[in-house]
């Protein structure tokens, strides 16, 4: 077997950090097992020689194809750099030696390796985004202390009622009674209804006004009720407290999910920090709390609370139809609404409602309201878990 042909010499200047003036030296680049060696011999007679491995070299980059550089510098670390004129030499000996140039290098020089690389860097964050954070933020909401929860709950509440609710308007005789059935419903959370182990977070009504028929959860166990859902209650034929304890029963299971802390911390994923959220967490709750205000259920967190309240319902011996029928209600009242807003011009009369099919949004991230009462009603929620 012939020997493989040695590698083109070239020569340069090497400054060797130890003094400002160029020496000349011969250079050759030779192949080896982890990669191009570069080999330098000073030609000043001092008889000065390197061997260097390809990790001691920092190679230099090319930014392009068509038009080679006047002269190619390379860092030699600690043993300072080179220069080379002979740019045409030092291209024939990196490819003689089989020199494979970095990443960096072939997105910059190669357009079909830059589109590669950016397509697959685009999947990997939108992964990272659809998958990675929120079973990152799952996992981290494991370890989330209780008091955590309860101090972004007490700033927040204080944040929207200096802003958006007001105190409730309901007589103390009406929150009593909703209370006492929001606490048989609370009474029923156990081993089968516990979605974390060991996070029993005590569960409180709050009432509030000045908003739209809506109930909502906060982290660590506090439950807000308007008025105006209230009233909706009594007003839509078919509901009654009944649609009131199916509501609460979904926002238990959001408490119970603990979905809201989980958001927080998905943002804190993303924005704030893995640490913050096991930390000093004074620093997330002061930001934490504006956060939650403007954060919405995603599609499959509504999903796992109609689940829950399912489950809840059926251990309470309650129907939920009820609970869809309100939520039919508030849809339809809604629709309304922007309806005659489009028509607040148009003198003609306001035409009869009409009822809505289910429909898919592959670009909304809440579950059709039609399709959602639907299942409610029959009590067979797509997705839930087996018992």
């Amino acid at each position: 077997m012939n020997p493989p042909p040695p590698s083109p010499s070239f020569d340069a200047q090497w400054f060797d950090g130890r003094s400002s003036r160029a020496r000349p030296a011969r250079v050759r680049l030779v192949a080896g097992a982890g990669g191009t060696r570069l080999q330098l011999r000073a030609l000043d007679g001092a008889g000065e020689a390197l061997d260097l491995p390809p990790q001691q070299v920092g190679w230099p980059e090319r930014w392009g194809t068509r038009q080679p550089p006047p002269r190619v510098v390379v860092d030699l670390g600690a043993h300072g750099s080179l220069q080379v004129d002979d740019v045409a030499g030092w291209q024939a000996a990196l490819a003689q030696a089989g020199h494979r140039p970095s990443l960096a290098e072939r997105m910059q020089t190669q357009w079909k390796v830059l589109l590669a690389v950016l397509l697959l860097a685009g999947i990997g964050v939108w992964a990272f985004y659809r998958w990675g954070t929120p079973w990152a933020a799952t996992q981290i909401t494991r370890h989330v202390p209780l008091t955590w929860e309860q101090a972004l709950t007490a700033q927040a509440l204080q944040e929207l009622d200096g802003s958006h609710l007001k105190p409730s308007q309901l007589p103390p005789e009406r929150q009593s009674e909703l209370r006492a059935g929001f606490d048989r419903l609370a009474a029923l959370v156990g081993p089968g209804l516990q979605r974390y182990p060991g996070y029993r977070p005590p569960l409180k009504l709050e009432f509030r006004s000045g908003m739209p028929p809506n109930a909502f959860a906060l982290p660590g166990g506090t439950i807000v009720m308007t008025d105006a859902m209230v009233e909706q209650a009594r007003v839509v034929p078919g509901t009654g407290d009944d649609a009131l304890w199916g509501v609460l029963a979904h926002e238990i299971g959001h408490v119970q999910h603990r979905h809201t802390t989980r958001m927080v911390v998905e943002q804190g994923v993303l924005n704030i920090g893995l640490g913050l959220a096991l930390g000093d967490v004074s620093t997330l709750v002061s930001s934490g709390a504006s956060l939650l205000t403007s954060l919405a259920y995603r599609r499959g967190h509504e999903t796992e609370s109609d689940c829950y309240a399912v489950a809840m319902m059926k251990k309470a011996g309650l129907p939920t139809a009820p609970m869809a029928d309100l939520l039919l209600g508030i849809d339809r009242q809604m629709e309304e609404k922007v309806r005659s807003a489009g028509k607040s011009n148009a003198a003609s009369a306001p035409a009869e409602p009409v009822a809505r099919q289910p429909r898919a949004d592959w670009f909304s991230t809440h579950p059709d309201t039609v399709a959602r009462a639907q299942a409610l009603k029959s009590g067979q929620v797509a997705g839930c878990p087996a018992g």
